[in-house]
């Protein structure tokens, strides 16, 4: 996971916008919920009426009110109304609050001034228990009956004849201070009983019956306050989906520009590789992760910033959102989040270590997968096809069963989580429930906090579904970190030398010695020699004798165990890789082509060069022919890997490849094999005049290729065996005789032969 976000570091501020995004959409999806339970509980249940402090009021209703309430609490209220004054309000003024208020024309009518939220809230709490006493006194039940008898007896005859049918509110006006205070304190604490929620519908209900005393269509502003609320919900669901819309557009953006940066870091890496690296990775692994891994990152990347930064964000917004509504069941949100981990555990200890074995198998699939296409003309002559089908379906049926053993575990989630989450909300609807019927919740804040509920459940699912691929993305950014941390053992000196103008193509062998990483035994001991421009060095041995290793240290494919090798007065190791090459025309054992043209691969070493120059060099290399054969001539494609031309055509490409680049030291590793004798000896002879001022080293196992060579090195079992001519190897070399009594006849040997005279 660390390796990942490290990717990230470069983007840091698309992600600052993305986590901004984020935290918009977060809030926006945490609105809607809370929008639901408005409109259940305000806009149904309360007609659309969002407070209990009353827009305006009666002044003899406002009256009653403060009738019980404390001095103080009496003044902050009448504070904060102010009575419409009809006689000083001129016609049109008074033509709208008639439209606003019809019975503002027969009674005084009070509008609320106080715009302040916290003041209101607190005019609320006011005015709660207020509304509740003279809603219960002006109803008609038989507590208030009995009540109106027993204050009607206590008052005696100052109530008048008529006390009976008198209003009650007006009877409590009249009674004593103390008496009064008793019953208010005695009411007060029959209220203190009941909630808080219950009180709030109480004084919801007594504004609705004022307001419908005013005149104020409340069926109106129900209608208004639910399209209100609805065009919200609209705007905030457009919000979200374009705030989604961009994040996945910018998650895609980065997770596309870190996916081109590995692939592009890979390979620059890889290129730098000697073949000891190559060696240690395999082709197969290094195809693999420049692919397959670098594409698991990728998507891990997309889930990451679009549901693992995400989902944190929407559960801490949804807990504090719960905790807010003070609904009594939070609990049940804690008992769902820890069942959900421990399910989440338990996959993960039984999962976890199946994918991190899943991308070395798909190594092992590739592998052999390359290994059979390459192979394949082999496979068919030996018919070993039914063998190398077996092979393939044990690596494919040991990725299959990992895959299938991890996918298997994982299908056991979803419906255990699906499960965790019908068991929740069975929970919310039991207690929920509950609590609405004994007035402790509204319906809509049940609504809403299942719905908190399902939105934090849902932040850990998507961290739960992301966590899957997590493990095997990590297990594949380690993989691409391996590569990318690795130091190449081919590196460039810190201060090259240059090297003598005097001394063009001069390569000289000290002592060399070089054995390949993690052998035992050295290929190569203790060789020494020096190459001339002007000459040919050839090398010629058993298989296996050292001969394309020898060569293979020139260009520092690997770097020398002992000993140095000098080019032109400086150790290859102190010139700059590119500056070595430079000087170089390598023509490798097998002949390597590359997808594009003839005259592309010509100019492979050197795109500056002339059409005459590469037709110069192909008819050096005795291709002209089969070229200017084919429709295009030049311009005739060639397939990757040079698979629609033969062995001998791709060989001859390769040479007139290097004589296209000019350099100053040609290396041969056996390049000549796939010629026919005729060619090889015209070659021979055209390469002999085009390179009379070059270096030119050639490894060979046909002596007749090397031997008016002017030197040849015998190599035996990784040891110079001997250096000279042909003649004066076959006088007294033992091993060149050998191979020449094995290859040449009595008359070539003898020197009458017509190779000997050529």
């Amino acid at each position: 996971m660390g390796k990942i976000l490290k990717y990230l570091k470069q983007h840091i501020m698309i992600i600052l916008v993305i986590i901004a995004l984020l935290v918009l959409q977060a809030v926006c999806d945490l609105a809607l919920p809370q929008y639901t339970s408005n409109i259940v509980d305000i806009g149904i249940q309360q007609s659309g009426i969002e407070s209990a402090v009353p827009k305006a009021i009666r002044e003899g209703e406002l009256d009653k009110l403060t009738l019980f309430m404390n001095d103080e609490d009496a003044a902050a209220v009448k504070g904060a109304y102010t009575l419409i004054d009809t006689a000083t309000l001129s016609d049109s003024d008074l033509r709208s609050y008639k439209k606003k208020y019809p019975v503002i024309i027969s009674e005084p009518v009070c509008e609320l001034t106080e715009k302040d939220k916290d003041k209101l809230d607190a005019l609320e709490k006011i005015l709660d228990g207020p509304m509740m006493v003279v809603t219960f006194l002006t109803g008609d039940s038989e507590e208030l009956n009995a009540m109106k008898e027993e204050m009607f007896a206590s008052m005696g005859a100052a109530a008048g004849a008529d006390g009976a049918n008198a209003d009650i509110i007006s009877m409590l006006a009249m009674m004593p201070l103390d008496k009064r205070l008793d019953m208010e304190k005695q009411m007060e604490e029959n209220l203190g009983t009941m909630s808080e929620t219950m009180l709030s519908q109480i004084g919801v209900t007594y504004v609705k019956a004022e307001y419908e005393s005013i005149g104020i269509d409340t069926g109106k502003l129900q209608n208004n306050y639910l399209w209100m609320s609805g065009a919200k919900m609209l705007g905030v669901s457009l919000l979200i989906m374009l705030t989604m819309i961009l994040v996945g557009f910018l998650a895609a953006k980065v997770a596309a520009k870190i996916g081109m940066e590995l692939r592009g870091r890979v390979f620059k890496k890889v290129v730098s590789f000697s073949n000891a690296e190559i060696d240690r990775f395999s082709t197969a692994s290094l195809i693999t992760r420049s692919t397959n891994d670098i594409q698991q990152v990728q998507m891990v990347i997309v889930m990451l910033l679009r549901m693992v930064f995400y989902a944190p964000i929407l559960g801490i917004g949804g807990i504090i959102k719960v905790m807010n509504n003070d609904t009594s069941m939070a609990w049940i949100i804690f008992v769902a989040v820890a069942a959900i981990l421990c399910l989440v555990t338990v996959l993960f200890v039984v999962a976890m270590p199946k994918f991190k074995i899943m991308q070395n198998l798909l190594d092992k699939v590739n592998l052999v997968m390359r290994e059979i296409l390459t192979g394949l003309p082999v496979i068919r002559a030996f018919s070993t096809v039914k063998h190398e089908e077996k092979r393939f379906d044990n690596a494919n049926r040991d990725l299959t069963r990992n895959m299938l053993f991890t996918n298997r575990a994982m299908t056991f989630m979803m419906p255990v989580m699906m499960l965790i989450m019908n068991c929740i909300m069975v929970m919310i609807l039991w207690f929920g429930a509950q609590g609405v019927n004994l007035g402790h919740i509204q319906v809509g804040d049940m609504i809403a906090f299942m719905t908190y509920t399902m939105q934090i459940v849902m932040s850990f699912l998507m961290i739960t579904m992301v966590s899957i691929m997590l493990p095997r993305a990590a297990v594949s950014a380690n993989r691409i970190d391996e590569i990318i941390t690795t130091e190449a053992t081919i590196l460039d000196p810190e201060q090259p030398e240059k090297t003598r103008s005097d001394r063009k193509g001069v390569v000289e062998f000290n002592h060399v010695s070089f054995c390949y990483p993690e052998a035992e035994q050295e290929v190569l001991t203790d060789i020494t020699f020096t190459a001339l421009p002007g000459q040919t060095t050839a090398f010629i041995g058993s298989t296996g004798s050292g001969k394309s290793t020898l060569v293979n240290l020139i260009p520092r494919f690997y770097d020398v165990t002992e000993g140095s090798i000098r080019i032109d007065g400086v150790d290859v190791r102190n010139m700059t890789q590119h500056e070595l090459r430079s000087k170089l025309g390598y023509v490798p054992q097998k002949g390597i082509l590359f997808s594009g043209t003839i005259a592309s691969n010509l100019r492979f070493g050197k795109e500056e060069a002339t059409d005459d120059e590469i037709r110069k060099a192909a008819s050096i290399a005795q291709a002209e022919d089969f070229i200017n054969e084919k429709m295009e001539k030049y311009d005739a494609p060639i397939a990757q890997g040079g698979g629609n031309v033969s062995g001998g055509q791709k060989q001859r490409l390769s040479i007139a490849r290097a004589i296209a680049k000019d350099p100053e030291i040609y290396v041969f590793d056996d390049s000549f094999s796939a010629l026919d004798y005729k060619t090889d000896v015209t070659l021979r002879k055209a390469l002999k005049d085009e390179t009379k001022n070059a270096t030119v080293l050639i490894v060979a196992q046909r002596i007749s290729t090397i031997m008016h060579a002017e030197q040849i090195i015998v190599l035996d079992d990784g040891k110079i065996a001997g250096i000279g001519t042909h003649e004066e190897l076959l006088a007294d070399n033992e091993v060149y005789q050998q191979i020449a009594m094995s290859q040449l006849s009595k008359e070539e040997l003898s020197g009458k032969g017509g190779m000997a005279n050529e």
